[in-house]
């Protein structure tokens, strides 16, 4: 039995209702209805130590009707009903019982059935609350998507509306998008902060993905990443109504609804051939709904945002907030990591290692355990294009990239004057000189395979044959020549008689004879 006594004595001392409801083990639903029946009945504390809890439940809650019967235990069944497969008739079955083994008689269905649903209309009772001008808005997706017709196909084309409504002055935004993903969430609020002309306190957002990434426990949700960015930005916060609780975002609720039938279904007649003229019609019926006439108050959504809205606004930020999303990608072995089949260098020292990246319309920014690492220009153009830092480079990577057209010449002249000349040429034979370094390399390089004399000489060969030889020519002609060098070398060794024709042998006296003694 609830601790009526224990209710009223807490509260004389002036605890709240919840710690009330701590301290009776009960629910605060039930400390708030058993102060409101005692205060409806003129009880006070202190009370004569005579009056039992029982005694005080006869006086809270007289039986009105069916008094010889038991009544249900309204909690228990609202809690009951929440659960998976329990039904009203369940719970006069379980009831029922209950009474026969404590010897009471019991209600018939259709009167359980009936005081179940009086206690549920007392239950419903709502509040208006009376909201701060300028201290918030509520946003969401419409249900209903708006259309427009592709010219080049023909298709009909979904197009999905965002909501958003001060509270205060029922003042409303609405712009359509090709989908509800986060850069077009992140945009919708963009766009309704320019159209509001200012900043509100609070933004409540759905459990949307895009603004929520879990919210499991209503006093620490997690929010989006890139949405809570946003909102950095802004210098506003993010308080997501709770789950399954339509009433946490009651005006953005509402005028979805009213932008569904004024907005998308008025539209439903016109036909648009792109997401431009679609929105530019959204705009002017939303004109029209902003400024019509309250019906029950002066003015209309407008005038009170203008009048009293407006000026309790922050400020918008010099510059809009540029739409950001998060991905996730490892270092590769070549110290990059791929992002829209671009990539990116990475200090060489992550190779391995998971990283954060931030993509905006310009940036790239990897981040390591939330330490930025690197920062690039986003690449536009085909893919498969690289942006390296030299400073995220192994030392001995970075020398390559130290090479230039003078310090290969340089190298080139020590070897010869043909050399330089060659070297000369195969720089002059491209558009960019950065693209002739390998094959100058490659070319000075077959210095160690042969030697410096073979290598001069080739390349005089080959200018002979060609004014701008290439390093395929220089290579093919130090081939040749060292497999004719190798043949000759061969014919050489076979024309050269043995000394000895039998080879390696051990000799008589090895095995006794010529003069062998015992």
């Amino acid at each position: 039995m609830t601790n009526y006594r224990e209710i009223l004595r807490l509260k004389s001392q002036g605890y709240s209702e919840r710690n009330i409801a701590l301290a009776a083990s009960c629910s605060r639903n039930t400390v708030s209805e058993v102060l409101q029946r005692a205060e409806d009945h003129g009880l006070t504390w202190p009370l004569s130590a005579n009056v039992t809890n029982a005694d005080l439940k006869k006086i809270l809650y007289p039986p009105v009707t069916d008094s010889h019967k038991r009544l249900p235990d309204y909690n228990r069944v609202r809690k009951e009903l929440m659960r998976n497969g329990v039904t009203k008739k369940l719970l006069w079955t379980e009831y029922v019982n209950e009474c026969q083994l404590d010897g009471d008689e019991p209600l018939m269905y259709s009167q359980f059935c009936y005081y179940i649903q009086q206690d549920e209309e007392k239950r419903r009772a709502t509040m208006h609350i009376n909201r701060k001008p300028g201290e918030r808005v509520e946003v969401d997706w419409a249900g209903d998507p708006a259309h427009f017709t592709d010219p080049a196909t023909g298709e009909i084309v979904n197009a999905y509306v965002f909501v958003g409504v001060m509270p205060y002055s029922q003042y409303t935004y609405a712009e359509a998008f090709l989908d509800e993903k986060q850069a077009a969430w992140n945009t919708a609020h963009v766009h309704m902060f320019q159209f509001f002309g200012g900043v509100p306190k609070i933004l409540v957002p759905d459990n949307t993905k895009t603004a929520v990434v879990h919210n499991k426990r209503w006093e620490d949700p997690q929010v989006n990443r890139s949405y809570h960015e946003l909102a950095e930005h802004y210098g506003t916060a993010i308080i997501p109504a709770r789950i399954r609780h339509p009433k946490d975002k009651p005006s953005a609720e509402g005028n979805v609804g009213h932008v569904s039938t004024w907005i998308i279904a008025a539209l439903r007649d016109e036909q648009f051939f792109s997401l431009a003229e679609l929105n530019k019609a959204i705009q002017e019926k939303l004109t029209a709904y902003n400024d019509r006439k309250f019906q029950k108050k002066e003015g209309s959504r407008s005038s009170l945002f203008r009048d009293e809205e407006l000026p309790r606004l922050a400020k918008l930020p010099a510059t809009p907030y540029e739409t950001a999303e998060w991905k996730q990608a490892t270092v590769q072995y070549n110290y990059h990591i791929s992002i829209g089949k671009m990539l990116y260098s990475v200090p060489y020292a992550y190779i391995g290692k998971k990283v954060d990246v931030r993509v905006t319309e310009s940036m790239i920014e990897v981040f390591y355990k939330q330490d930025r690492i690197a920062s690039h220009r986003r690449l536009k153009g085909h893919p498969g294009q690289y942006s390296t830092v030299p400073e995220h480079m192994p030392p001995d990577h970075r020398k390559y990239l130290e090479w230039d057209g003078d310090r290969f010449r340089e190298w080139a002249i020590k070897i010869g004057s043909n050399t330089k000349r060659t070297i000369d040429a195969i720089l002059s034979s491209k558009a960019v000189e950065q693209q002739a370094y390998r094959a100058c390399m490659a070319l000075l390089k077959l210095e160690k395979r042969y030697s410096a004399e073979s290598l001069e000489s080739a390349c005089a060969k080959a200018l002979a044959f060609n004014p701008s030889p290439s390093y395929k020519s220089v290579r093919n002609i130090l081939a040749a020549e060292n497999t004719l060098l190798q043949q000759k070398q061969t014919a050489q060794t076979k024309a050269t008689p043995l000394q000895n024709p039998y080879g390696i042998t051990r000799g008589a006296k090895y095995y006794g004879g010529e003069n062998h003694v015992e």
